[in-house]
């Protein structure tokens, strides 16, 4: 009776653990959910944002360290009028400076000149020539503000929406709310052109306290942009094959044991992406079928804009094959060795770092924009120009400037952007906002790009140690200005 009694007791438990298991039950976490419970079992899949989007695709645009949007958009005649003297008290007024050379005189270069553009009159100095061509297909927002002066805390905040490690980037966020277009590339990838990668590093593409899954994939420059995607020589795809179905299942033995181990699930996830892009990421990353007219668009016939246009090149066709997030730091021309000139940081000789650097992004970031137009892309796919913070009006050094997070440019263009338009304003000597009832912070700028992907920043949130997390932190708020 009683062996009856305990095969009836086995039975019954394994039926109901069964059944738990059906309705979201994991033995020591408790009932997660029936959403949750899918998204442990394929979370990179596709999900439905909270509105209609306007956008499939963000390609966003690291300006790496800082350029002087000064020189580049922000045309201001008392500048240029008040040059070489000590910047007037009024305009220092609630500035705490904490950069490093102090405050030195106004400075405008000698070989800057200006030219309005497009039916929106928008300005555009000579180092951007290209570009100003397509004045009209974009909305500037001329209120920008951070916090913090040091790049890789503002870099960290840009890219986060906090100066502390820890939280999830951008793209990480929309990985996680909208998952996967494309099961065989990863729907959050990161792209550089320079011989490094850029600086603070996988912090800025990390998915902090989401699942492990949702960070971002770093493809490398070159003709071999991801690490050990080939298979061996001596090794069969049966064999391959084979491998991985043996790890996936010991692996996913050890992922039932403890569900709460992302980084687990994620490396489950990663094998088995792997193998799906061996056959799709070569392909999807060959620029060499581009024809030569399409490679001479993005500036690749020219050693400075060669490796930056390569790169924007591939993000086209990212974005072509459904990647969702685009994240495109600036780095340096292969043939620049000068330390001074290997990033927008201009602490001293502004034109000759501006020099180098706007002519390395100027032609491809043009080309970007009409190769999307062209094939039709445009409309779906958002492109941002940010940067971590400006740079001053005073001068540094004798002819650079310092860093500047009371008032600088940034610009969108693409799908549900009001283009041709300007949201506020710098001050006469653009140094601070001019409206502080129009300043843009990071959290606004995320979300806004969030809106345009149909995400409700303030509802897409995720439990993390008992709180309620949002890509925005508690701040935030959309710029329905920019939206057409």
């Amino acid at each position: 009776m009683s062996l009856n009694r305990r095969k009836f007791l086995i039975q019954t438990g394994l039926g109901l653990g069964g059944a738990a298991a059906a309705a979201g039950f994991i033995p020591g976490v408790g009932f997660i959910g029936s959403a949750l419970a899918a998204e442990l079992a394929d979370p990179l899949a596709p999900k439905p944002p909270h509105f209609p989007s306007k956008i499939k695709s963000v390609i966003w645009l690291h300006q790496n360290g800082a350029p002087s949007t000064l020189d580049l958009f922000d045309y201001k005649p008392d500048l240029v009028r008040l040059a070489g003297q000590p910047v007037p008290a009024s305009f220092l007024k609630g500035i705490k400076t904490s950069t490093q050379g102090g405050v030195g005189k106004l400075y405008v270069s000698n070989q800057r000149t200006w030219k309005q553009h497009g039916e929106s009159g928008a300005w555009f100095s000579n180092l951007l020539p290209n570009l100003a061509e397509h004045a009209d297909k974009m909305a500037f927002i001329k209120s920008s503000v951070t916090v913090g002066a040091t790049h890789d805390i503002s870099i960290l905040k840009l890219n986060t929406g906090d100066v502390n490690p820890g939280r999830p980037s951008l793209g990480a966020w929309v990985n996680w709310a909208l998952g996967s277009n494309n099961p065989n590339l990863p729907s959050y990838v990161v792209l550089y052109n320079g011989d490094r990668e850029p600086q603070a590093g996988s912090v800025n593409w990390s998915s902090g306290f989401l699942p492990a899954v949702y960070q971002g994939t770093p493809f490398r420059p070159g003709d071999s942009p991801i690490l050990y995607l080939e298979r061996p020589d001596l090794r069969t795809a049966a064999q391959q094959r084979g491998s991985l179905d043996l790890l996936k299942t010991l692996n996913n033995i050890g992922a039932d044991r403890r569900p709460e181990d992302t980084e687990l699930r994620a490396r489950l996830q990663s094998y088995e992406l792997a193998d799906r892009m061996q056959r799709a990421a070569p392909e999807a990353v060959d620029i060499s079928g581009e024809s030569e007219a399409t490679k001479k668009l993005y500036g690749i016939d020219d050693k400075t804009s060669e490796s930056y246009g390569q790169v924007l090149l591939r993000a086209r066709r990212l974005v072509e094959r459904g990647v969702r997030f685009i994240q495109v730091v600036s780095g340096h021309p292969e043939n620049i060795s000068d330390q001074e000139r290997r990033s927008w940081d201009a602490h001293n000789d502004l034109d000759g770092n501006h020099g180098v650097q706007a002519r390395m992004v100027d032609k491809p970031i043009a080309g970007l924009l009409a190769d999307l137009k062209a094939r039709g892309l445009l409309d779906t796919t958002l492109i941002v120009w940010a940067s971590e913070f400006g740079r001053t009006s005073w001068g540094e050094s004798g002819s650079g400037r310092d860093h500047n997070p009371w008032g600088y440019t940034q610009w969108m263009a693409g799908g549900g952007v009001k283009a041709g338009t300007t949201y506020g304003a710098t001050d006469d000597i653009g140094l601070q906002i001019a409206d502080k009832e129009q300043a843009v912070d990071t959290y606004d700028l995320h979300a806004t790009v969030l809106n345009l992907l149909g995400l409700d920043h303030l509802k897409t949130t995720f439990l993390n140690n008992g709180r309620s997390e949002r890509p925005t932190v508690v701040y935030g708020k959309v710029i329905k200005e920019l939206i057409a």
